[in-house]
């Protein structure tokens, strides 16, 4: 579990192709301290495994679903990623939840000033993912916990202010670069049981009623 509240942006040194898999040597970010072997780490929004690490780098583990569901499998040496440890019990939610399972990849349409902010577009893959967007609503692009600020069929705005821009991948990100997207865990369910209950309008049956609610003491 994470929050999208990226910690460091760190480089790819090394990419290893094992078959269908890939371990990413990352650079070790110094706030990293206590990293810890098996621990997760999220790249770009994509929960990865520690599976070793010394003083300089650590090495992630991505498995063939990943690269298929990510743009993983297209990083190259040198490029800048996003990087968050596992949230801890306690911790503040500065964010929202972000599980770190990428749905699906976007594009990054274009970004505008807008006084000291940027208005950032982006484009889903495919329709079917209209569901899940909601102005105000919480999206993780590359990991980074973001607002919607505006919808317009398969494109979607978000609001950034500076401090996120000069410390995410963001800056770096062109017209028609790829995106991890992961869309709100809340939403997920939501739109799920409506699917699978229709002929309930998408809502469960009630069980509340006055006369229940006076036997339990409420009125």
């Amino acid at each position: 579990m994470f929050t999208g509240l990226i910690q460091s942006v760190s480089a790819l040194e090394r990419v290893e192709t094992a078959g269908i898999n890939r371990r990413l040597w990352i650079a070790r970010p110094e706030t990293f301290g206590s990293l810890a072997m098996g621990e997760s780490v999220a790249l770009d929004g994509a929960c990865l495994t520690v599976e070793q690490f010394d003083d300089r780098r650590m090495v992630l583990f991505a498995s063939a679903e990943t690269l298929a569901r990510t743009t993983l499998g297209h990083r190259r040496v040198n490029d800048r990623v996003n990087l968050e440890r596992s949230l801890s019990l306690g911790e503040r939610l500065g964010g929202h939840l972000v599980l770190g399972h990428v749905d699906d990849v976007g594009g990054f349409v274009g970004v505008q000033r807008r006084g000291e902010d940027l208005w950032c577009d982006f484009l889903i893959a495919s329709s079917r993912w209209r569901s899940y967007l909601v102005e105000k609503g919480s999206i993780a692009v590359d990991g980074i916990s973001l607002t919607i600020a505006a919808l317009e069929g398969d494109r979607f705005s978000v609001s950034v202010i500076p401090y996120t821009w000069d410390h995410t991948t963001l800056c770096d990100r062109r017209p028609g670069d790829a995106v991890n997207l992961e869309f709100d865990l809340i939403g997920k369910y939501i739109v799920r049981w409506m699917e699978l209950h229709p002929q309930a309008g998408g809502l469960p049956p009630s069980e509340v009623t006055l006369e229940s609610l006076r036997r339990a003491g409420f009125v």
